[in-house]
């Protein structure tokens, strides 16, 4: 079976920036380029790569570094079209001041000793008014720990990632009340050993996670068994030899009833179970009111399917992986649908087994000396754990609820910095977002685009792009521990962005916290910590990746002791640490709601040129895929009168409507009681010249929004849609 449509760049012209050349005759002699080392930024993998500039100081093409883990010299289409991101004419090139009401998008430049006095002086009010705490940060991606830096000196530890809550956190804590450990990322899964893949909404050859791709492109070469679970004919789909199209929202009913075929029919590891799991007896008995015949009539999927995929896994185990996923917040009962997933695993003995789960290692760098963060008065624990127990940093979506004017605790966020996150498109309920916005007396943009986000900014601060500026080295888990090295590949970056270190320290400084950083410049910073791991500055820039020997076990040695880290030491299918905070300790099938009359559940996700809508404007990426299309069944087409290409609005169960149109896509790949729309398009800030209106956008209509009581994990696929063919009267948006 061939690898197809999983789409990686694994061929020379995908190393090129697309249109960049004419022709191959303008392709000039790799020896006669100078070659720079960095790590893309285009998606969280982050994978290691060299840029290769000319002699006018140009770049010309990017490229994967080949020792590296995550990419094995290979970039994806993401990577490759970075440059784009360098390039684009519309990014931001100055310091801006709003000027108006919150959400117009009307600025005027400023000088960067301007913006940074208005902001000291307001961080200042702020600080004397409500106390330093008061200060939020929601960040993203490399740039985030400049400004964790920064807010933490600053006295404040209200900081949250909105990946957390929307993607992570309820994987993390089933993993960590399973396993006593966590996955982080990449994940570690061992895909290209593995003899049966489980995919349950998990979208690899569509979310580009790099090395999952090519790893999946081996098992597959290997003769791998896939098992696809999603009501989507996804491209993953399309490579597996079982395709389950299940009903949505019921997940968790399949994975229990999956658990008890494996349990009844005694296709369980036996030895394993034995010796590394504590609860067996309990989990027996919990599952056993969970059948194949049962589950079929929540999912959809025939009794026989459930129990043939069954065995697919037990035959492959131990070298069998049910994928973790990543974004893994959907229903609000989140974190017991991954113990699930982390229980199958265990159930099949593939935790810690080659071919299944293994345990990566990581090189950590020292944090450069400075004097102690003063202990802020509350921080997000004290605002969070008391509903959701469970949450392991700070969520986004209760930091937004305590900046709300309804708000009356006398912990309140009042003023933020926003670093490389459109958080008006990113967290659902758009409306309490900007509502929350309206009510902070500073909010600071940092980006390098001029996305939705900086609308509400009363400063807009630009940030040099990932190509033009020095980070902290990226120190990834792996089979094998690593660091990478990110530097300029250009003499300075456009106009007079800035690298977010710079920024962070610059502010820390005119904030009179100079001590925080005693250090000039990052590149000192930088030698320091690779001194600390055996290399240095000047030996990284000629490498550009430096891999360190493995200390610790790749897979538990067959019949070894081993201990985990949970409250019995055991793999722990009866969770005590959940048990202990009142949660289920074993998980159970929740009835979700379904289709109201009429309506159609909608399902979002990704395309492979694509990271969410940071890149739709990229001028290289937005040629491969300028807008997104509705998938809808042809049954549905059908029924509505809707023909393929036929522009339509959607509007949701709250009577909320698109801002623009998206093309409908007739396909018999869509489950009937749903719709398909890629993230991250029709974008509404027209100073993104490319991405401006061009499809609809899900975010929009994500306004249900399920909570995970364990974590506060931000659940979005309890919303509905419907077809509006003719274009509807919106009401003015809230600013």
């Amino acid at each position: 079976m061939g690898v197809g449509g999983l789409v990686v760049a694994t061929t020379p012209i995908l190393n090129w920036v697309p249109g960049f050349l004419k022709d191959d005759s303008e392709i000039p002699d790799d020896s006669k380029l100078k070659r720079i080392p960095t790590y893309c930024e285009v998606c969280f993998w982050k994978c290691a790569a060299w840029a290769y500039v000319n002699d006018k100081g140009k770049v010309v093409k990017i490229i994967g570094n080949d020792e590296d883990q995550h990419s094995n010299g290979r970039l994806c289409p993401r990577g490759t079209g970075g440059l784009g991101m360098m390039e684009d004419e519309d990014r931001l090139t100055k310091p801006l001041m709003r000027v108006g009401e919150p959400g117009n998008q009307t600025f005027k430049e400023v000088s960067w000793d301007e913006a940074y006095d208005f902001i000291a002086k307001k961080m200042t009010e702020i600080g004397d008014k409500y106390g330093k705490e008061s200060m939020a940060l929601f960040h993203h991606g490399t740039t985030g720990p400049h400004f964790e830096h920064l807010i933490k000196a600053y006295g404040s530890d209200c900081i949250a990632e909105p990946a957390i809550a929307q993607c992570l956190v309820p994987r993390e804590v089933g993993f960590k009340a399973t396993f006593g450990r966590g996955l982080s990322s990449p994940e570690p899964t061992d895909i290209r050993n593995t003899r049966c893949l489980v995919l349950i909404g998990n979208h690899i050859g569509e979310n580009m996670h790099n090395g999952h791709v090519q790893e999946m492109s081996q098992a597959i070469d290997n003769g791998a068994t896939i098992i696809t679970v999603d009501p989507r004919f996804s491209t993953a789909a399309s490579k597996s030899q079982y395709w389950l199209p299940i009903k949505p929202a019921t997940d968790l009913a399949l994975l229990l009833s999956w658990m008890n075929v494996i349990i009844k029919e005694k296709l369980y590891d036996k030895e394993y179970v034995e010796k590394y799991t504590y609860g067996f007896d309990l989990l027996k008995n919990h599952v056993k009111s969970y059948t194949p015949e049962w589950a079929y009539t929540k999912t959809g999927i025939k009794p026989g399917v459930i129990r043939k995929t069954a065995y697919e896994m037990a035959g492959a185990a131990p070298a069998v992986v049910v994928h973790p996923g990543r974004h893994t917040v959907w229903y609000g009962d989140d974190t017991q649908r991954t113990r699930a997933i982390a229980i199958l695993n265990t159930l099949l003995g593939s935790y810690g087994k080659k071919g299944g789960i293994y345990f990566p290692e990581k090189r950590r760098l020292p944090k450069y000396p400075h004097e102690e963060y003063v202990e802020p008065k509350w921080t997000w624990k004290d605002i969070t754990r008391d509903k959701h127990k469970l949450a392991i940093l700070g969520v986004t979506n209760v930091l937004i609820d305590y900046a709300l004017p309804e708000n009356k605790s006398d912990k309140k966020i009042k003023g933020c910095f926003i670093t490389a996150t459109n958080i008006v498109k990113s967290i659902p309920d758009q409306k309490k977002t900007i509502r929350a916005l309206d009510n902070m007396e500073l909010v600071v943009v940092v980006d390098t685009m001029p996305t939705e986000i900086t609308g509400y900014a009363d400063i807009v601060l630009p940030e040099a792009v990932y190509l033009e500026r020095y980070d902290y080295a990226r120190a990834s888990q792996h089979r094998k521990p690593n660091v990478a090295l990110r530097m300029p590949v250009v003499d300075k970056p456009m106009g007079d962005a800035k690298p977010g270190w710079m920024i962070a320290r610059e502010l820390g400084i005119k904030l009179g916290l100079e001590k925080y950083f005693p250090w000039k410049n990052i590149e000192d910073v930088l030698d320091w910590q690779f001194k600390k791991v055996g290399t240095s500055l000047e030996e990284m820039k000629k490498i550009g990746l430096k891999e360190f020997d493995k200390e610790d076990y790749l897979y538990i040695p067959d019949g070894a002791e081993w201990e985990f880290n949970t409250p019995t030491g055991k793999i722990e299918l009866f969770s005590n640490l959940l048990a202990g905070e009142g949660y289920d300790a074993m998980p159970k099938f929740t009835e979700h709601k379904q289709n109201p009359p009429g309506f159609f559940r909608l399902i979002y996700g990704r395309v492979p040129m694509h990271t969410f809508g940071r890149t739709v404007n990229n001028p290289y990426l937005n040629s491969l895929r300028p807008e997104n299309h509705l998938w809808v069944h042809p049954d549905v087409a059908k029924d509505w009168g809707i023909e393929s290409g036929q522009e339509v609005w959607l509007e949701n169960q709250d009577g909320v409507k698109t801002d623009f149109p998206v093309k409908v896509r007739i396909t018999q790949r869509i489950n009937s009681n749903a719709v398909y729309l890629p993230h991250g398009f029709g974008g509404d800030n027209k100073k993104m010249t490319r991405a401006y209106g061009k499809g609809a956008s899900d975010s929009e209509l994500i306004t249900n929004v399920m909570i995970d009581k364990e974590t506060g994990a931000t659940g979005m696929r309890g919303n509905f849609v419907t077809f509006l063919l003719k274009e509807p009267k919106q009401e003015k948006k809230s600013v």
